[in-house]
């Protein structure tokens, strides 16, 4: 597992160098994230959760170098949506914040 970050969307605001824990993530001089080695990735989505502008993709197994499913993630207030894409196929997984550990 790993991510890919799509520069064109970064907007240089640094929240997911923050949160990686192995300090993968680094930023270009104009202060757009990349990730250097992504085979490196633990697979923990820190950061995908981070993104609030959908800049990374979580690829999810063996569908890592964009041939496959990808994990996006969206907050509104208390929810989380967890979108899975798959070609054209999307799955949503709504969380509530409130209750995610309900169960």
């Amino acid at each position: 597992m790993s991510i890919a970050i799509n520069k064109g969307l970064c907007v240089g605001c640094g929240k997911c160098q923050k949160v990686c824990p192995g300090n993968l993530i680094k930023s270009d001089e104009k202060k757009k994230a990349y990730i250097k080695f992504p085979k490196s990735c633990w697979g923990c989505a820190s950061c995908v959760k981070e993104c609030k502008v959908d800049a990374i993709k979580f690829y999810l197994g063996a569908d890592m170098g964009g041939l496959g499913s990808t994990l996006s993630i969206k907050g509104e207030g208390d929810i989380t949506h967890w979108i899975i894409k798959k070609d054209k196929e999307e799955i949503v997984i709504d969380v509530n914040k409130k209750n995610a550990n309900a169960y």
